[in-house]
């Protein structure tokens, strides 16, 4: 049985929490699924909540998904783009946060470039801090709903044998999922071209492949990562066309295991380079769960945040 408390009073990275709590989030997004599956969506829960959401970078799915998570709770909902705001006018990162918390904000969820903005803001802040992406450092919104999305298909993650491949170097996600399946039981390995896997991998406990097929044999779930062309400032392969023919995901491939795999990805998708269009659009796909889920699961981290205040 979960605990009736998280241990923290942020999400700022899975390394931060136990599994005590990440059982007791996924216990919680299993009510809230019930009421997002409702004709009325909405629970009163954080009726007298108010919630900032700070991005310093670009995001459609994570902001959109925190939003309607914050919405479907009742919470009063403010929007902060870094991109037209004073930021781009030279005010500091504390500065900013303090001028919106001194507007009666309760919680932040922040999106940052650098690795550490969470920790660094939850040291000087008193509001509450949801870490919605810091740099290539976590993301552990995403984490959650992977592993929660993986329990819903095949009962539980223990035990279960998990890949993720592609761009592991530039990879919040990857991160925190490696952390978070690890904590659940499960089995990891990470795939890709060698200079897309960072040097010291296997300190964190987990197998490396460079063979697409050989990962895919062993593996009973494929998370297939965006290549994240937008942080890579050297080139690290030779062009798209190759890393599709090397570790793109088609149908082929997929008919021609031995077992059916179930095959995520975090978003958006580059269809055609890490996974085809028949592939995503396959029933061994659960990526539009992954989106369903990711709502369910941030009402649940909200909800347990705001509950100890």
């Amino acid at each position: 049985m979960a605990a009736d408390k998280l241990s923290t009073r942020h999400l700022l990275g899975i390394k931060d929490i136990n599994r005590n709590d990440i059982e007791l989030i996924f216990e919680t997004a299993d009510n809230f699924k019930e009421v997002i599956n409702r004709p009325i969506k909405k629970v009163p829960s954080l009726r007298d909540i108010t919630i900032a959401n700070i991005f310093f970078e670009n995001s459609t799915r994570t902001k959109l998904s925190f939003e309607l998570a914050e919405k479907r709770l009742s919470a009063d909902v403010v929007n902060f783009a870094a991109s037209s705001s004073s930021v781009s006018k030279g005010e500091t990162l504390i500065d900013t946060v303090n001028n919106i918390l001194s507007m009666k904000v309760d919680m932040v969820v922040m999106r940052h470039p650098y690795a550490g903005a969470g920790q660094f803001l939850s040291k000087h802040v008193k509001a509450q801090i949801v870490n919605a992406g810091d740099g290539a450092h976590e993301h552990p919104t995403q984490a959650l709903l992977d592993a929660f999305s993986i329990r819903q298909k095949l009962g539980e993650v223990t035990g279960k044998k998990v890949v993720i491949v592609g761009d592991i170097l530039h990879s919040r996600v990857a991160i925190s999922n490696i952390l978070c399946l690890q904590r659940l039981g499960a089995e990891v390995m990470v795939c890709g071209p060698t200079t897309l896997i960072p040097k010291h991998i296997h300190q964190l406990g987990v197998k490396v492949e460079h063979n697409l097929i050989k990962a895919l044999n062993w593996c009973d779930v494929a998370n297939m990562l965006r290549i994240q062309l937008e942080r890579q400032d050297i080139k690290y392969f030779p062009s798209l066309r190759e890393y599709a023919m090397m570790y793109g995901l088609n149908k082929q491939i997929l008919d021609n295991l031995d077992k059916e795999i179930i095959v995520m990805h975090p978003g958006p998708i580059n269809r055609g380079v890490e996974i085809t269009s028949d592939v995503a659009d396959s029933k061994q796909s659960i990526i539009l769960e992954q989106v369903e889920n990711g709502v369910a699961v941030r009402m649940a981290v909200l909800y347990l945040l705001a509950s100890q205040g």
